[in-house]
């Protein structure tokens, strides 16, 4: 048995077209776009097979329209708050008073060092990419050697160095 959807508003489909074609944002002229057709006679699985998107998705926007109007069918993605970080301000500081100094095992701090540091802080595992993470968030870049050849010839190259053509292009 299909859901009979109804829309709530004085609004004409003329109306509803006029909104739809002046709309700024790509998003909120989609669900306009998603009234003014359920306005004018099609069901939601006719909106979405056009509009490439759910049946149940057009029933989402009709059911915001009807208890907020304008407002529900506007872009809610910019009002979302995001995650929490992982560290407060006070153990990003706390972390960076840290690095000024070498690790526990010497050496550079590197990503997982950083996440291990922050493992005992937080009490709960952390993956070594958040380490990679807080250190360039504050300021820091990776420093490690560049990989050499196991069989490279350190004379070969130097040689190599001062007589190739292209220094002098």
């Amino acid at each position: 048995m299909v859901k009979r959807v109804e829309i709530k508003t004085e609004m004409t489909a003329e109306e509803l077209h006029e909104r739809y074609r002046h709309a700024k944002e790509a998003v909120e002229r989609t669900h306009w776009h998603m009234l003014w057709l359920l306005k004018e006679g099609k069901t939601p699985q006719d909106i979405a097979a056009l509009l490439g998107y759910t049946a149940r998705w057009v029933r989402e926007i009709v059911r915001r329209w009807n208890i907020a109007g304008q407002a529900g069918i506007s872009d809610h993605r910019q009002t979302i708050p995001g995650a929490q970080p992982l560290l407060s301000g006070e153990l990003q500081a706390e972390l960076a008073v840290r690095l000024q100094q070498p690790p526990d095992d010497g050496g550079l701090w590197t990503g997982p060092k950083v996440a291990c540091w922050m493992q005992a802080r937080l009490g709960r595992p952390v993956a070594p990419q958040r380490g990679w993470e807080y250190l360039r968030r504050l300021g820091y870049s990776p420093r490690v050697p560049r990989r050499q050849h196991a069989k490279a010839d350190a004379a070969s190259q130097q040689a190599f160095k001062k007589t190739c053509l292209w220094r002098w292009l």
